[in-house]
């Protein structure tokens, strides 16, 4: 088997699984309970929240545990909205951002917040510059994906940040889901206010995630109850998953200082073969671009028939972002970008993990190309 769609969700390290199992089976009570078992499970998480704080530079108090990407970013957009609310109902966000995010303004909007949705270059990059111009004095949150889940291009996160420095009333919020371990992102000594982690895109478990919260940003809770992650979050904590993170994130960590120029090694030389193929064209930018993805068309032939073909050998590609690719709907992203309707319609998405190797994209090559030569014969024979 050859797995390249490590942007949907990455196979859990054997110590994350076995963190996962050890804290359940030994360490299952409610961390919230007052005898001694409830805490030593309480220390238990709070030093997983430590771990994770200092693996992201940042205080423990300004972690908050939740159920994944999706919740992080409604938490920090709808939580931001709400608080804030007096101070203005305008928000600022990509066309290009992920279907959680989207999804999130356009409630908002439902709700008579007012919205502007960006536009992007060839590159799928933003302009800083539109950024502030489209900044009014009733703004009250930003917020921008750090790296692109569909074709990798890296938004300048850093001159956002540096441009919001003169508007310190609006909150900025990051979704960094693609990029943790990979690109990395400056949060304690940034503008950075808000910032979304999935554990199951960094070889950890689905089902747990992080929203960092600068200290002195308030939000209004989306769940009520029990009144944990300090009153923001409410639900009896997914401890095994709040431990196994943290060990996934530390493993993770590790493998960027010593394998990123393996995985930038192996996308260039997919890009470098891709590109001697008439067929093909790609998408992903050279330059401002994340280690782990490539994304190109293959001409004359939709996206869909060619995860099939490749699907019969093992080998896993992806079209679109995994929450909205059984739409069957072009990319937004590359309808954005540009790119025409029917080229972006037979869109793959390659997207790399540190366990894939120079040999498995070797593999992938050989096969992608028999079957696109078998699939040309097949056409010009039904014409």
């Amino acid at each position: 088997m050859i797995y390249f769609d490590n942007s949907a969700t990455t196979k859990p390290y054997k110590e994350v699984l076995h963190t996962f199992t050890k804290v359940n089976e030994q360490l299952f009570a409610n961390p919230s309970s007052i005898h001694s078992f409830g805490g030593r499970v309480e220390k238990l998480m709070q030093q997983a929240r430590e771990q994770v704080a200092s693996l992201l530079h940042v205080q423990g108090k300004e972690i908050i545990f939740t159920s994944g990407g999706t919740e992080s970013n409604n938490l920090a957009i709808k939580g931001a909205a709400l608080r804030y609310r007096n101070r203005g109902k305008h928000l600022i966000t990509l066309k290009i951002e992920h279907p959680s995010v989207l999804n999130a303004f356009k409630q908002l909007e439902e709700f008579g917040y007012s919205v502007t949705y960006l536009d992007v270059d060839e590159s799928g990059k933003v302009d800083p510059a539109m950024v502030e111009k489209e900044i009014r004095e009733d703004t009250i949150l930003i917020s921008i994906m750090h790296v692109n889940n569909e074709v990798g291009t890296i938004q300048p996160i850093m001159k956002i940040s540096e441009i919001l420095q003169r508007y310190p009333k609006v909150i900025f919020h990051v979704d960094h889901v693609q990029g943790c371990g990979k690109v990395p992102l400056e949060m304690k000594h940034s503008r950075i206010d808000l910032c979304t982690i999935s554990a199951h895109k960094v070889h950890g478990l689905k089902g747990t995630g992080l929203l960092y919260k600068r200290d002195g940003i308030n939000l209004s809770p989306i769940l009520t109850g029990g009144e944990q992650e300090a009153n923001i979050r409410s639900g009896t904590e997914n401890v095994g998953g709040i431990a196994s993170f943290a060990k996934a994130l530390r493993l993770h960590f590790s493998k960027t200082e010593n394998d990123i120029k393996k995985m930038f090694d192996i996308q260039r030389y997919l890009r470098d073969e891709l590109e001697k193929l008439d067929e093909v064209i790609i998408h992903t930018p050279k330059a401002d671009q994340a280690p782990h993805i490539i994304n190109f068309s293959v001409k004359h032939f939709k996206a869909e028939v060619l995860v099939h073909a490749l699907d019969k050998h093992e080998i896993f590609v992806s079209t679109t972002s995994a929450c909205s690719s059984k739409q069957s709907k072009p990319s937004r992203t590359l309808l954005s970008m540009g790119v025409p309707l029917e080229i972006a319609e037979s869109s793959l998405r390659i997207s790399l993990s540190f366990e894939n190797t120079l040999e498995e994209a070797k593999q992938f090559l050989q096969v992608f190309n028999t079957e696109i030569n078998s699939l040309m014969k097949t056409m010009r024979r039904s014409k």
